[in-house]
């Protein structure tokens, strides 16, 4: 029986966490340690950052703007249906609202009528001329494990910051893991990048339902590593487990990566959820996650979707919730991916979930 308190908790947790992280690291995403503990003392950025305008919401970036953007995707597949060709749309309109055209019909769906969304934030170069490409016609994924035809040799974290809403319907780790790498081949074609993709959904499916983070992440790994390509993947991940049992500091993320690239930005969420689940404190593993010489925003944000997946809406700190841009299209999602999908609500063989092919 599906706990449906659990889910909505979960699924809302995943996107607003990811948008805190994102908010949280996005001031800081081009400066090395050494010049974030100049600026803001020796442990570096520890809430949000001023704005020009107190009042206005904490900023998001293209990494949120996207994970909505696949959410939207989901949402508007119709039953049966590959997803991806419905994702290259949602990511067709995204792309949109980057690159605002008067002389362009404007885009349909409710995500673009939404201004927040229209703020250009150092979007990904992959996902950009990615996306310019599947605005000529749209190329189809290759098999897993083949190059994509796409940014065939980019590997970029713009594969896993969008992916979470895979692991947020209940449609099984399997399911999450195939669909999420195949729509990240739209727009990286490297293998490790789309399998880093599929593998950040298959795991946040896996905790959404209730495994144990360290359980999840060994299953995780186990699923990618069936697959020749993702050699450096796997090892990404197994090098953040074994560096989460010694005590967390900028250093050891470093050890990690930088999250620049896919295998890395997902290694580096994986440590910092494993310290929290170790420590029991969020917000030092939301910090940890923004405070180091990478790709602050992303790693905030993949790390974010993923404690609030583990941990739920409530764990989260409310102080920065509540000021988060989005925050009430960020529930509204979610809520619309629980009640639509049902998080795996189905009986035995008779009832197949929304987007499951027949």
């Amino acid at each position: 029986m599906v706990d449906y308190t659990m889910v909505f908790d979960r699924v809302r947790g995943s996107l607003l966490g990811g948008a805190v992280g994102d908010a949280l690291g996005w001031p800081i995403e081009f400066l090395q340690i050494g010049q974030i503990r100049e600026r803001y003392g020796e442990s570096g950025v520890t809430g949000f950052l001023p704005q020009h305008d107190e009042t206005a919401p904490q900023q998001i970036t293209d990494d949120t703007q996207m994970t909505l953007f696949t959410a939207e995707g989901l949402l508007r597949c119709a039953p049966g249906a590959d997803p991806v060709p419905a994702l290259r749309r949602a990511y067709l309109r995204w792309l949109q609202t980057q690159r605002e055209d008067e002389s362009r019909p404007p885009a349909d769906g409710w995500l673009t009528s939404l201004p927040f969304l229209y703020a250009v934030r150092a979007p990904g170069n992959a996902c950009m001329t990615g996306l310019n490409q599947q605005a000529v016609g749209y190329v189809a994924p290759r098999p897993l494990g083949e190059k994509g035809q796409v940014n065939h040799d980019s590997k970029g974290c713009g594969t896993v910051m969008r992916s979470a809403p895979f692991g947020l319907i209940g449609a099984g780790p399997e399911w999450a893991f195939s669909t999420a790498a195949r729509a990240a081949q739209l727009t990286h074609g490297h293998p490790t990048g789309y399998l880093a993709a599929g593998a950040f959904a298959a795991l946040i499916d896996r905790v959404v339902s209730g495994t144990e983070l360290s359980i999840a992440v060994q299953q995780t790994i186990s699923q990618l590593s069936s697959f020749p390509a993702s050699k450096t993947a796997t090892a990404a991940l197994a090098r953040a487990v074994d560096l989460a049992e010694h005590p967390a500091t900028p250093e050891q993320v470093a050890q990690v990566g930088q999250g620049w690239i896919a295998e890395e930005c997902l290694a580096v969420a994986v440590y910092c959820a494993l310290i929290a689940a170790r420590t029991g404190d969020v917000r030092t593993a939301l910090l940890l996650s923004v405070n180091h010489s990478g790709d602050s925003d992303s790693t905030g944000a993949v790390t974010g979707n993923l404690l609030g997946a583990v941990h739920g809406l409530p764990a989260l700190p409310m102080d920065w919730v509540s000021r988060v841009e989005g925050r009430d299209t960020l529930i509204q999602i979610a809520d619309d991916l629980v009640t639509t999908f049902g998080f795996g609500n189905r009986t035995a063989s008779t009832t197949r979930h929304p987007l499951e092919s027949p």
